[in-house]
């Protein structure tokens, strides 16, 4: 059953205060002065394969999250020739703590965005097709039509390949959910992001037990055919005791993969890195999470939840 209809109030906040706090709390690292550890140093990017993936997204008029969130690995993935794409524009209505993207009035409506994306997944002949998009809480069914049409449309350009989509909560309504689910995609994945004590000041606007139930009316409405998905990262300040608890409430809630990261602060005015864990610690939240049954998982220092998707699938385990 689906929560109360809410009503919806859409407050746009200034991207120079995105959430949380800009100010260094105690006991967290500095933005300026930090240095990461050696275990998060990736080459920058520049490759050939890059190079002409940017040309041609931007040529397109298209998003990706890549780019939009700073991704550590866009180098590594744009040139093994994967990207994720991210519909309706790159204005979100939400204003997450730890998030790159902007937050503001979005005005982008394109009925021609979805042909765009399968004819860019045609042209990159990719078997693993990744589809999310910026919170749309302005739209009417916030935003689940474009992500019909995305699926629709890669469906008839691009046959052959796999369609994972990352949605927004959608408020936690049904009818929204069950539009994209009766499009079948092969992954559905909405990311918690934290744990539920960090909601208040990393996720503002959203609720960690609306998502799980996203999650869970996913797979009911889904079956078999669809596969349901989440993430959380660590370095906000969550205990492993925490990190565990949250696992054990998205596999009550039916939840098949999982992917856990490091967060990476953005900018001076988003939430600051508490901590970062060690290789050895993500090696331990994987094997607690097979404890609990997860039919797959991704847990390393930069696994992000779009991270080689097309290998994270039920069956596999792979620490980054």
């Amino acid at each position: 059953m689906s929560e109360p209809t809410e009503t919806r109030v859409h407050v746009t906040r200034s991207r120079a205060k995105p959430g949380g706090t800009a100010a260094e709390a105690e006991d967290t690292v500095p933005f300026r002065r930090a240095r990461k550890p050696p275990w998060l140093k990736v080459p920058a990017p520049g490759g050939p394969t890059y190079r002409r993936l940017k040309a041609t997204i931007g040529a397109d008029n298209l998003h990706t999250v890549c780019e939009e969130a700073n991704c550590p690995n866009v180098g590594e993935c744009w040139e093994r020739g994967t990207a994720t794409f991210m519909i309706l524009g790159d204005v979100c209505t939400r204003r997450c703590g730890f998030c790159n993207v902007k937050t503001g009035v979005p005005t982008w409506n394109d009925p021609l965005e979805p042909m765009r994306v399968a004819n860019q997944v045609k042209r990159m002949g990719l078997r693993h097709a990744v589809v999310t998009s910026v919170d749309r809480d302005d739209l009417p069914d916030y935003g689940a039509s474009a992500f019909v049409g995305v699926i629709r449309s890669i469906r008839m350009q691009a046959p052959g390949c796999k369609v994972e989509i990352l949605t927004p909560d959608f408020r936690g309504q049904e009818m929204p959910l069950a539009k994209v689910i009766h499009e079948r995609p092969d992954v559905f994945n909405h990311n918690v992001e934290t744990v539920p004590r960090l909601y208040p000041v990393a996720r503002r606007g959203s609720k960690f037990l609306r998502s799980a139930r996203v999650l869970k009316m996913a797979k009911e409405m889904g079956g078999e055919r669809v596969v349901t998905k989440s993430g959380l990262m660590v370095g906000l300040g969550e205990s492993f005791e925490e990190m565990v608890e949250a696992f054990g409430i998205l596999r009550e809630h039916r939840v098949q993969v999982l992917t856990v990261g490091q967060y990476l602060r953005p900018t001076e005015n988003h939430l600051p890195v508490v901590r970062y864990w060690h290789p050895e610690e993500f090696e331990a939240l994987e094997r607690a999470a097979c404890e609990l049954g997860f039919e797959s998982v991704a847990s390393g220092p930069l696994v992000r939840s779009s991270y080689h998707a097309d290998q994270n699938l039920p069956g596999q385990v792979l620490v980054g």
